[in-house]
């Protein structure tokens, strides 16, 4: 059997989970490596990010960030394309921050998974933190 004929390994459940959550995430918002594992309710930040380096590529990885809302080293460009074409909420670089590139406004940027725009669904209060999952 030649190598492009082998058929490829299949997905680790967990990994199917995670992307599919990463796939959720609407265009403009994120979520941290920390919420995806909340949400899912299995595993921790390290894991999750785990799953995205090694099989992020076909879902939008740039939505899935570390919690301080730095952009990810050595994709930042490319990241920061994403964001400014989804408009996602980005914070000014200080001109004292090295390469003055910004960071994820993660007050506004944060999607708790609750809904598809990360807007209160009818009935809700308003209150970002009920029924959030993270």
């Amino acid at each position: 059997m030649s190598p492009e004929s082998t058929p490829a390994e299949p997905l680790p459940e967990y990994a199917e989970r995670v992307l599919d959550v990463a796939e959720r995430i609407p265009p403009g918002r994120v979520m941290t490596y920390g919420d995806v594992a909340e949400w899912l309710g299995d595993g921790g930040p390290r894991q999750v990010g785990r799953v995205m380096s090694l099989y992020g590529g076909a879902v939008p990885w740039w939505r899935v960030v570390r919690s301080g809302g730095a952009l990810l080293p050595g994709h930042e460009q490319e990241a920061l394309a994403h964001y400014r074409a989804e408009g996602t909420p980005l914070r000014t670089a200080s001109r004292a921050a090295a390469g003055h590139m910004p960071k994820i406004d993660m007050a506004r940027a944060r999607w708790d998974g609750a809904s598809g725009d990360g807007a209160p669904r009818d009935g809700a209060s308003g209150d970002p933190d009920e029924g959030a999952h993270i």
